[in-house]
């Protein structure tokens, strides 16, 4: 059948549902001290709901984002060091009240959750990802005076994972000394989605000028027939084909952010319709509307979220 979008765009049958990402800028060492724009990249976290970590799978980008020497730098610090940011930043948010938390759970037998989440309010952390935490990290939740500096921050890393799970993008496949360090990536327990995204841009920037046929995620692209590629046009998209198409399927891109919502966050897609024999809504057009709601989402759930948009 012939759908007639609305809120979204169908590509040859492919329907591109739009998203909300957040472009947070990098982070220096201590960002969480303040250091940089650590304040404001922390800052925009609080809005995510899951983390899309863009890493130099080269290696040619050190600690603090600068050029270097492909192969110089290991992809996996970035990794760790980002965890560790992000983790001492809810230390440092729980320390500011921690004693107080302390005596009001095991002097007036409060909820230690319940504290740690008004405490942590802001950050779209749930008191499900608190608990389940603490339960990994085996702590005591009666006993937080127990609690060593290193038990926080374990408690803070896992946090972290649970309520905003993040993803590698791992970026630069077509340089030298990538593709090793993204299987000692893949090695260490990572989601891993190898990318370029210049040759993403180049092949989006060729389909807008109508000179490709090329749907984001594909696996190859084809010339349209009012191309009028240079030489050096055909060349550069040769490469792209070879080296990146060919040997990695595709650009990345569009299959790191595809993870971030169907893997990571667990979305379905939902069509709502009046009509369920011909799949229309009460002006009669065919599945106008896809939404993208939580597994598990039921008929009031997702109505409240459809007249809330």
């Amino acid at each position: 059948m012939k759908d007639e979008p609305n809120n979204s765009v169908c590509l040859d049958g492919i329907r591109l549902i739009p998203v909300e990402l957040i472009d947070c800028a990098g982070l220096i060492p201590d960002s969480w001290k303040g250091k940089g724009l650590g304040n404001y990249f922390l800052d925009e976290i609080r809005k995510a709901d899951a983390l899309i970590h863009v890493v130099d799978a080269s290696g040619a980008s050190d600690e603090e984002g600068r050029v270097c020497k492909p192969g110089t730098r290991d992809p996996q610090e970035d990794v760790e060091f980002l965890e560790r940011e992000i983790a001492m930043w809810v230390v440092q948010i729980l320390q500011k009240d921690w004693k107080n938390i302390c005596q009001r759970v095991e002097n007036i037998h409060e909820n230690l959750v319940d504290l740690i989440s008004d405490r942590l309010s802001g950050l779209a952390i749930k008191n499900t990802h608190i608990n389940e935490a603490m339960i990994t990290v085996k702590l005591d939740d009666t006993k937080p005076t127990k609690w060593s500096d290193n038990d926080l921050i374990c408690f803070a890393i896992q946090l972290q994972r649970i309520a905003k799970p993040m993803i590698i993008a791992a970026n630069k496949i077509d340089l030298p000394y990538a593709e090793d360090n993204i299987l000692n990536l893949k090695k260490k327990g990572n989601s891993v989605y190898p990318c370029c995204a210049e040759a993403e841009l180049v092949l989006r920037r060729a389909v807008e000028k109508r000179l490709i046929n090329y749907k984001p995620g594909d696996s190859t692209f084809s010339l349209s027939e009012q191309s009028t590629l240079t030489d050096e046009q055909l060349k550069a998209l040769k490469v792209i084909k070879e080296k990146i198409l060919m040997k990695w399927r595709t650009t990345g891109v569009q299959d790191a952010i595809n993870a971030s919502f169907f893997n990571l966050l667990h979305m379905i897609t939902v069509y709502p319709v009046e009509n369920v024999e011909k799949f229309s809504d009460h002006n009669d057009r065919v599945l106008p509307d896809a939404y993208l709601v939580p597994y598990g989402t039921n008929a009031k759930q997702f109505a409240f979220i459809i007249h809330s948009i």
